[in-house]
């Protein structure tokens, strides 16, 4: 088949979205199929082909609400020129879905999308936008969920939809057959006996690094340990780390009091939290920004997964984590809950709600579940054990694919 993908985030060994694409599109092209990815152009590629993938770029950028600059004509002829016998649009609220609405009564192409969580559904100025979407969604032949009960699924239920699969987000048995760096602890100074507390997100502002620091600093651990906090971090959360433009500290500080409607990503708040763990015996912490090969590697050689994130869909950390035979403990964001039943590899941590469906968590909540997780040894070989024995069964990328080749080909309809 000839498939084309439309998705914003297209690159190399990117994170989140942009590794779901690749996975999706690379392992098309393995099983025969004729792929092409378009997405937004980047400076730095430099080649119409990668890894056997077709790659066509636009200038494009924005969405229906902020607004799309660029080449969106060429866009909308380029999808709907014929030449593809299925399109897969991945996420909403982006321009390579947007544009295409007025577009989609003329695409002759087997149509699937995935909405991806719809992570402005409370946001009043998507009030328009999603109440023209199920005129929209009613243009596509199959839409397809990364959870079963979420507000993008939700919606669609309530809209009267029945033509849409759930599929589980996972983590690539390419990457997590086994450890790529066993001397990680080695290479970083790590005794074996030293607990690893590790969470992985960026921005780190929004994926919940500064309330895992504060428990940390409440964490009541007899034995040594560390805590990694891995992400691409920016001096307006981490005052260790060299200055940025002051209007980019600005940006970032509007935005976290925006979305959270609190002030809770202070330097000051991060930086006392750092100060805090610096004068506590037996406790050490590492900010880091690590390649793949390492980040997996710290997957592997840590002991417990932490994640305080305010905002997800279906996280993919949790699903390698799991890869890893690393139990997580996780605030209930996304389905992360679902998740958890899913690989039995991890446990959710209480946490409220802000009235625009950000998770927030008090620390010392946190901490406590931190501590009991840390000192039951048992429990945590358990998590780990069942974690990597259901993603080998169910949640490889290997497995994830064929359902969507299925959905794509139009062979399989499962609510």
């Amino acid at each position: 088949m000839r498939i084309l993908l439309c998705c914003e985030s297209y690159f190399p060994c990117g994170g989140g979205v942009a590794r779901v694409n690749q996975e999706i599109a690379e392992r098309l092209v393995q099983r025969g199929h004729e792929v092409t990815v378009a997405t937004a152009k980047m400076n730095e590629r430099h080649s119409p082909e990668l890894n056997g993938v077709n790659i066509e770029q636009f200038a494009v950028s924005g969405n229906r609400v902020r607004g799309m600059q660029g080449e969106t004509g060429r866009y909308q002829a380029f999808v709907s020129s014929g030449i593809f016998d299925a399109i897969l649009i991945y996420a909403a609220q982006q321009w390579t879905f947007d544009a295409l609405w007025p577009a989609l009564p003329g695409i002759k192409a087997r149509k699937i999308h995935v909405p991806c969580g719809y992570s402005g559904f409370y946001d009043s100025s998507y009030k328009e936008y999603f109440r023209q979407m199920p005129d929209i969604l009613r243009r596509f032949d199959h839409l397809v969920f990364n959870a079963s009960n979420y507000r993008d699924i939700n919606f669609t239920r309530r809209c009267g939809l029945t033509n849409f699969s759930v599929i589980a987000n996972g983590a690539s048995e390419s990457e997590f057959e086994r450890c790529p760096i066993p001397d990680f602890r080695d290479k970083w100074g790590i005794a074996e006996d030293e607990f690893i507390f590790l969470t992985v997100g960026s921005p780190p502002l929004l994926k919940g690094h500064r309330e895992v620091a504060l428990a940390y600093a409440q964490l009541r651990h007899p034995s040594s340990s560390l805590l990694i906090l891995d992400g691409k971090y920016d001096p307006v959360v981490n005052p260790l780390l060299q200055t940025v433009p002051i209007k980019m500290k600005r940006l970032l500080i509007r935005m976290a009091k925006t979305i959270l409607k609190r002030p809770v990503f202070s330097a000051r708040g991060f930086g006392k939290a750092m100060e805090n763990l610096r004068s506590q015996t037996g406790k050490r912490f590492l900010i880091t920004d690590l390649p793949r090969a390492e980040i997996i590697s710290a997957f592997f050689s840590s002991n417990l997964f932490v994640f305080a994130s305010h905002v997800e869909y279906s996280p993919l950390v949790l699903f390698e984590s799991a890869a890893a035979g690393l139990p997580f403990l996780s605030v209930p964001v996304g389905n992360a809950e679902e998740i958890v039943r899913w690989t039995k590899g991890g446990e959710i941590c209480p946490a409220s709600k802000n009235n625009t469906g950000y998770t927030l968590v008090s620390p010392s909540v946190l901490a406590q579940e931190m501590t009991r997780l840390a000192t039951d040894p048992e429990l945590l070989s358990q998590l780990g054990r069942q974690g990597r024995d259901s993603w080998k069964k169910n949640y490889s990328w290997e497995r994830i694919v064929t359902q969507y080749e299925k959905i794509i080909a139009g062979k399989v309809l499962v609510q």
